[in-house]
């Protein structure tokens, strides 16, 4: 089993995104390569070409971005094939690095855009993809120590509660968008403590292999899906807790990433009851537990006012 993590981060881009978001998408390796063919396909089918080769991008602030929507409403919904033809015209004068688009073609580029993506995640549905999400609000405390984040440890945990639900011998590899070279090194040491030095991560090494594979993003579609459902979310999705607006208009795209969304139930020993497992969680403090302990207690003694310490609470 292959797990892409990308990230949809709120310093990423003008727009500021509400929260940063951490997702993973699990396929199948027997899924991966008809998957990839189907998307290159939609690409054909909707943009007459590769994005790459019109020099643009498979990703979600570049296909959903707010200029996409309202360019796709500048004109009625166009006809598929004659809005084939208008986003073929557009893209080749751009290959011939001629300026000037019309009306009707930019209007055709961003219906098109806005229908491949329902398209990508039909597809994904139908190549049985799973999705994940940390999503982190931006004012949340951070770690002191130098270990895993939270966020990252979330992903793990839902990945490794996933795998024990397939074939016994079935195993996860992890693939990273590939960032700066030392931001890597960090994520891949933090990882190996994680797994080598835990109880909780020695656990999970029985099904998640621990060392990580770091690939380029604009040459890798799975992990290119995996950003377009982290912009999903960020932009689309909420659940109680999360107070930042969402953008309308990605709220059904935000849904179809939902509909993909990972849910188990689990079996709990020591009571002897069901308890449910979401894909998605809302976290607004990554440190853990014993660091949030601290920090109450500091607080308690500087004030003289007790407080409630929070405990780790299932949202999904």
């Amino acid at each position: 089993m292959l797990f892409f993590i990308d990230e949809s981060l709120s310093s990423d881009g003008p727009e500021g995104a509400p929260y940063n978001v951490l997702c993973g998408v699990a396929v199948k390796e027997l899924q991966l390569w008809n998957l990839i063919q189907a998307i290159r396909s939609a690409e054909k089918e909707y943009f007459g070409m590769p994005l790459k080769s019109a020099s643009d991008e498979f990703k979600g602030k570049k296909l959903l971005k707010r200029k996409t929507f309202r360019l796709a409403r500048s004109a009625d919904p166009i006809p598929q094939d004659e809005r084939l033809r208008l986003v073929v015209s557009f893209l080749e004068k751009g290959q011939r690095k001629e300026s000037g688009g019309t009306r009707m073609e930019f209007a055709a580029y961003g219906q098109a855009k806005i229908a491949f993506v329902h398209k990508v995640l039909y597809i994904c549905q139908a190549h049985q993809v799973v999705t994940f999400a940390s999503i982190v609000a931006r004012n949340a405390k951070t770690p002191a120590g130098d270990f895993l984040r939270k966020d990252y440890a979330y992903l793990f945990e839902r990945f490794f509660y996933f795998l024990e639900l397939q074939h016994q011998d079935e195993r996860g590899l992890v693939v990273f968008d590939e960032f700066e070279k030392t931001q890597c090194k960090i994520l891949g040491d933090q990882m190996n403590r994680y797994f080598s030095q835990t109880i909780t991560g020695r656990a999970r090494s029985s099904r998640i292999i621990p060392e990580p594979f770091f690939v380029m993003s604009d040459l890798t579609t799975a992990t290119q899906i995996a950003d377009i459902c982290a912009y999903c979310i960020n932009w689309g999705w909420r659940i109680p807790g999360m107070i930042e607006p969402t953008r309308t208009e990605l709220e059904p795209f935000g849904r179809r990433v939902q509909e993909l969304r990972f849910f188990a139930r689990r079996y709990s020993e020591a009571d002897g009851r069901e308890w449910p497992v979401f894909g998605f969680r809302y976290i607004d403090d990554l440190r853990p537990r014993l660091e949030r302990a601290q920090d109450f207690f500091e607080d308690y003694k500087s004030t003289g006012q007790q407080g409630e310490l929070p405990l780790e609470e299932e949202k999904g």
